[in-house]
């Protein structure tokens, strides 16, 4: 199987092409035709963030409204009836924004979007992954809480936060003087926001589930707001950050497939050799985003030297 080592003496002995294409466009451009071609000429897009080696306060690590541009711009001229094998490694981000973004990849390809998990993807970026038809993840995969952050803060826990002062002040009024100065830092309305935010995350989940994942299945509301609840309890998953695996993620009733599987060991092979080469350009590279289809249209985020100021690579004219 392919490694890192592997892929950097590919890349090394790769040269640049005069018209823009790095040695490691190319290669990343070699195992996505790759892939392509393996499962069944299946459209690819690949959306990685570089928030595993790049500095936390870049902004646009995250999913936001500005990456539908980067989508439109590699769906356009694609065949949709082939489907979408989608390649997630994200943090999360914008309920909002994933919500659009998921509704636009549905609208181009209805149901017929597999999701692929190489490493990592959290929190809103688990979510769109419930809205695909399938999840593809290794050993070494994870998925992540969907609890929602308002201003960084778990909105799940300021709710929890809230109940416990409630039940300790009205068993004993004197709590009171130890819960007011905490309580003191909520403004007017967030509590709500918090709350409408559990709730639309819930129902994100649920409601994509349902349409897609479980559609075929008899007790599919059950399912979906089992997994739903699993996935947003803070309190079971004991943080955030919380790393949930592949065996965990089928225990929920996630349709989870394995990369590891000895009918299609190529599988296994590609999807990781093409996630070694997006983690070398986002470790070596000023680029910290990048979203690109197998037939080489890309749309890249780059900072300009140590400014850590965020531009626009353009799509690549040749394409």
């Amino acid at each position: 199987m392919p490694n890192w080592d592997h892929v950097l003496k590919e890349i090394q002995k790769e040269k640049n092409d005069p018209n823009g294409n790095s040695a490691v466009d190319k290669i990343r451009q070699k195992y996505l035709m790759e892939m392509h071609e393996h499962v069944g000429q299946r459209n690819i897009i690949c959306y990685y963030s570089g928030f595993l080696s790049k500095p936390s306060n870049i902004e646009g690590l995250s999913i936001n409204d500005e990456d539908k541009n980067g989508f439109m711009a590699c769906i356009h001229n694609l065949d949709r009836s082939k489907g979408l094998d989608l390649f997630l490694h994200t943090p999360g981000g914008s309920g909002a924004a994933t919500e659009s973004l998921v509704y636009y990849l549905k609208e181009m390809f209805g149901n017929d979007i597999r999701a692929f998990v190489p490493q990592i993807t959290m929190s809103a970026g688990t979510i769109i992954a419930c809205a695909c038809k399938e999840i593809y993840m290794g050993k070494h995969s994870n998925l992540g809480p969907v609890d929602p952050q308002i201003n960084g803060i778990p909105a799940y826990a300021v709710i929890k936060e809230l109940e416990k002062a409630y039940n300790e002040i009205k068993e004993d009024n004197l709590k009171a003087y130890v819960w007011n100065p905490i309580l003191s830092r909520y403004t007017p309305g967030f509590i709500q926001q918090c709350d409408w935010a559990i709730q639309r995350a819930k129902e994100m989940v649920v409601d994509f589930l349902k349409d897609n994942m479980l559609s075929a299945k008899s007790d599919k509301d059950i399912i979906a707001n089992d997994i739903s609840k699993q996935l947003i309890d803070l309190s079971s998953d004991k943080g955030h950050d919380k790393h949930i695996h592949y065996q965990e993620c089928r225990n929920m009733g996630l349709e989870v497939r394995p990369l590891e599987d000895p009918k299609d060991k190529k599988l296994q092979e590609l999807v990781l050799t093409i996630h070694h080469c997006y983690m070398y350009t986002l470790s070596n590279t000023p680029c910290f985003k990048v979203i690109e289809n197998h037939i080489g249209k890309r749309y890249v985020k780059m900072l300009f030297h140590s400014a850590l100021m965020p531009v626009i690579n353009p799509i690549n004219p040749s394409n």
